[in-house]
């Protein structure tokens, strides 16, 4: 059975015929207290939230490691190296496909607008950048993160020298080429009208980390609060 969520993938997945996005769901969920993926915010789980930013973007969108059990929500890559985090999850997945851009977000930043996956995808396209990422208040964030292919067999050599950091491992493949990550100041594009959040969230909500139940209360009430002003 073909879901609307899957017609509507397949109906967008053109846009980026040389792009893939993977929404990563192996973390450990351990100061939840429960699988991230399948915490419930607005009725439905992270994991959808995730899947469908990626899909309102344009993207063919699969899941990165986590439970088998997953896979009823889209297709899923294995993680072939569980419990060593999330850069992991990135190089089984990026492997896994011969697309050369990958676009990653994790499951935990549901507020995220589509609206800034593509542009920092047109951009990585544009610029032809190794790494590009968002920035906010002139901190770079993690992710979203678009890849260039040829970042993979960098990102693979920090995974097997035991360097697991995600962002540390992006400034590593960038380097190679003599690259820095490339930070677009997310402000920047919200004042010129280059990205925007159809709920009216500012851009700082837009990363929220949904990784407590604290933090999935916070993303209620800013959900709650975006759609009675809409």
């Amino acid at each position: 059975m073909i879901s609307m969520e899957g017609k509507k993938e397949t109906a967008t997945a053109a846009a980026w015929p040389e792009a893939a996005g993977f929404a990563l769901a192996g973390g450990r969920s351990s100061r939840m207290g429960a699988d991230k993926s399948l915490v419930l915010l607005d009725a439905r789980p992270l994991l959808v939230h995730a899947l469908g930013i990626l899909r309102e973007a344009g993207l063919r969108a699969s899941i990165a490691g986590g439970e088998p059990t997953l896979a009823a929500f889209a297709p899923m890559v294995k993680d072939r190296r569980p419990g060593l985090g999330p850069l992991s999850g990135i190089c089984a997945a990026f492997a896994s496909r011969t697309a050369r851009w990958a676009v990653f977000i994790p499951v935990d930043l549901p507020l995220l607008p589509p609206s800034l996956v593509t542009y920092l995808l047109h951009q990585a396209r544009m610029t032809e950048s190794m790494v590009t990422v968002s920035a906010v208040n002139g901190f770079s964030q993690t992710f979203p993160a678009v890849l260039e292919r040829s970042a993979l067999p960098i990102l693979e050599r920090e995974l097997e020298a035991g360097r697991g950091g995600c962002f540390s491992a992006f400034q590593a493949a960038a380097a190679s080429t003599g690259e820095k990550v490339n930070a677009l100041p997310v402000e920047s594009l919200v004042q010129c009208g280059q990205v925007a959040d159809p709920r009216g969230l500012p851009a700082a909500r837009w990363f929220l980390n949904v990784n407590t139940p604290e933090n999935l209360r916070r993303a209620e009430l800013h959900s709650a609060r975006a759609h009675r002003v809409s």
